[in-house]
């Protein structure tokens, strides 16, 4: 069993940014796969950002590349996301995810946190 919890959400203006951690405990976190997802309202669970388990790759959704950076720290067993020129429609409910693979924590990832709020205000 992975637990997951997220901390970071909050208001924020356009343009702004925010970080968002996520704090593992339970398994091995270094054995994980970890991502980030969002849901908006009226929305779908929509992928965000994956990053394999040494760090050494990274995966974005193509609205988010560019403005979003994933990133971890094993000997801390906290993965980070951080968001620059937020924008209005960035607006979520974010979810850390883990899973073994990296293939699979993109789509349906085992472990689910239990989500924080970002909110962007134009």
């Amino acid at each position: 069993q992975v637990r997951l919890v997220e901390s970071g959400g909050g208001l924020v203006q356009a343009g702004g940014s925010l970080n968002l951690s996520c704090a593992a405990s339970g398994r091995t976190f270094f054995d994980y796969a970890m991502g980030w997802f969002r849901q908006a309202p009226g929305k779908e669970r929509e992928f965000v950002a994956a990053i394999t388990w040494s760090g050494g790759s990274t995966y974005y959704a193509n609205s988010v590349k560019g403005r979003f950076t994933i990133s971890r720290d094993n000997a801390k067993n906290t993965v980070y996301l951080s968001m620059i020129v937020l924008r209005s429609e960035d607006t979520a409910v974010y979810y850390c995810a883990a899973d073994r693979s990296p293939t699979v924590v993109v789509s349906r990832p085992q472990y689910w946190g239990q989500g924080t709020q970002v909110t962007v205000s134009s």
